[in-house]
């Protein structure tokens, strides 16, 4: 049951993601109020804790990149809806292929669109404005994601393609 949530949330925020590049919000919402009911249907009073830990390390690792603008918040949300279905564990070794899955789609996409040298620039601007403590989006504003010149990836996609792979594989073993 656990698995048919985790997929009927990860595949429908990939289509939403995919299609108007937004994530909704009724649809991160019900994902926490049906990890919350699932947990504690299967772990009783333990179970809103165990909720509560998945959703809020979600939350702590995204909420940075969402301040960052390097993340759109949806995407958070629905790593935090992950977490409250999940707990802390399992969603750790979600991420861990969020993580692999991702990098390679932006190696790919950079790749493809020719984008390598205004990447490592990028990626320097923002390394030189967070040493000092500046917003690397106001010193070029097509770093921040919202930016229409931004290489943006629907990241939703992302996170249901590393939820399969969670699901059929495991955790990775280090």
């Amino acid at each position: 049951m656990a698995r048919a949530l985790l997929l009927a949330l990860t595949l429908t925020a990939a289509v939403y993601d995919w299609r108007f590049r937004v994530v909704p919000n009724w649809l991160v919402a019900a994902g926490v109020v049906a990890g919350f009911a699932w947990n504690i249907a299967q772990n009783g009073v333990t179970g809103p804790l165990m909720a509560l830990a998945g959703a809020g390390l979600a939350l702590l690792v995204y909420l940075p990149l969402v301040a960052l603008r390097a993340m759109g918040a949806g995407d958070a949300k629905l790593m935090a809806a992950i977490g409250a279905l999940t707990g802390p564990l399992a969603w750790w070794g979600i991420f861990v292929y969020t993580i692999l899955i991702g990098a390679a789609a932006a190696l790919a996409a950079i790749i493809v669109t020719g984008r390598m040298r205004k990447t490592l620039r990028n990626l320097g601007t923002i390394t030189a404005s967070l040493l000092r403590l500046r917003r690397p989006w106001a010193v070029n504003p097509e770093i921040d994601v919202r930016s229409e010149r931004a290489l943006r990836l629907p990241h939703a996609v992302t996170i249901a393609a590393a939820t399969i792979a969670y699901l059929i594989f495991g955790p990775l073993r280090y």
